[in-house]
């Protein structure tokens, strides 16, 4: 009977309606050591509660912010964008404004999925990266998020390619050009642009367009030249005996040849 009165002591100490008796500042700092230990479930009750219990207090704004922190630790990423959202709307011109904006960003980098799923995610990163760059720019975290912009378009890149590869496997060659396309024209600064060109260029012998195959595979050579993909290109072309001996830049070296090639591919 004494271990069951104490448990209940215990229990009563902890309920929510004891909780408005401790002062903010015991709060906070209950938030900060549990978020400090890992207890990230209990860290983000405590935030919230020193928000609900003393919303106008100097603490609120910051326990707030510390509460979307704690979900983003914790994986809740939904719920961390939700209270991210509300400090900003709430909090426009608090101190630690871009913070906020970053680690939103971050709620939406943390899930995105492999190049073959759905990359609407990866969109919804690209974006709160773009805003945190765009808003903040002389700052450690638009820094920062230049470089996962560009770990994001090699991503949708990637989706692109995938499906294209695909389309290619399946003979839907007019589908799988279309995605080809869209890589070299929407991401043109990533990593998938020599393989799409190859990949073209591989799309066009198949379905009997040897011109355009060599236009492309020239516009691979005159951008990349140092690529595999420009090597596997070219001999493509040897086999189908389009062209002899190594490669070479040809009529690519000629200036303004890219620009009037690539205008010419789409």
């Amino acid at each position: 009977m004494l271990g069951l009165a104490l448990l209940a002591a215990c229990s009563s100490s902890n309920s929510d309606e004891d909780v408005s008796k401790i002062p903010v500042e015991q709060l906070y700092n209950q938030g900060l050591d549990a978020l400090n230990a890992k207890r990230y479930t209990f860290a983000i009750k405590r935030f919230h509660q020193v928000e609900s219990n003393y919303p106008f207090s100097a603490w609120a704004a910051s326990a707030q912010l510390m509460e979307g922190y704690a979900q983003y630790l914790n994986h809740a990423y939904t719920d961390s964008v939700g209270t991210l959202d509300r400090f900003i709307q709430l909090h426009p011109t608090n101190k630690d404004i871009a913070y906020a904006y970053y680690l939103k960003a971050l709620d939406y980098y943390e899930q995105i999925v492999d190049v073959e799923r759905d990359q609407k995610v990866t969109e919804e990163a690209l974006a709160a990266l773009r805003d945190v760059a765009n808003r903040f720019p002389d700052t450690a975290y638009a820094r920062d998020a230049r470089f996962k912009i560009d770990l994001c378009l090699d991503h949708l890149a990637g989706h692109e390619m995938a499906i294209g590869r695909w389309y290619e496997s399946q003979k839907l060659y007019a589908a799988a050009i279309n995605r080809y396309q869209r890589v070299i024209q929407n991401y043109q600064t990533t990593n998938m642009v020599p393989e799409a060109l190859y990949r073209l260029t591989e799309v066009y012998l198949a379905i009997g367009l040897p011109d355009q195959a060599k236009e492309t595979a020239s516009v691979l050579h005159h951008n990349y030249p140092n690529s595999p993909w420009y090597k596997d290109a070219w001999n493509l072309l040897l086999a189908d005996h389009l062209v002899s001996g190594p490669g070479d830049q040809g009529e690519a070296a000629n200036e303004g040849f890219f620009a009037r090639t690539f205008g010419w591919i789409f």
